[in-house]
């Protein structure tokens, strides 16, 4: 199983990664506010994540990090 991890402080909400998702197990926060005023992204469902990292390719400010 892949571990996905977040740089929340940095991510400013844009949802790419959650556009790119195949399994469409990202989202963005509805009740976390990051330092920055932004809702991040987050894992909704890990046990149905493959790890492809497409989350990772697509984020423009690097803020996501996929462990296989």
């Amino acid at each position: 199983m892949a571990k996905v991890t977040f740089d929340t402080d940095v991510c400013k909400g844009c949802g790419l990664c959650v556009s790119v998702c195949p399994k469409q197990v990202l989202g963005l926060s509805k009740t976390v506010i990051n330092k920055k005023g932004h809702y991040p992204a987050e894992m909704l469902d890990e046990k149905n994540c493959i790890g492809c990292a497409s989350c990772a390719i697509m984020c423009p400010d690097c803020v996501i990090t996929v462990e296989r």
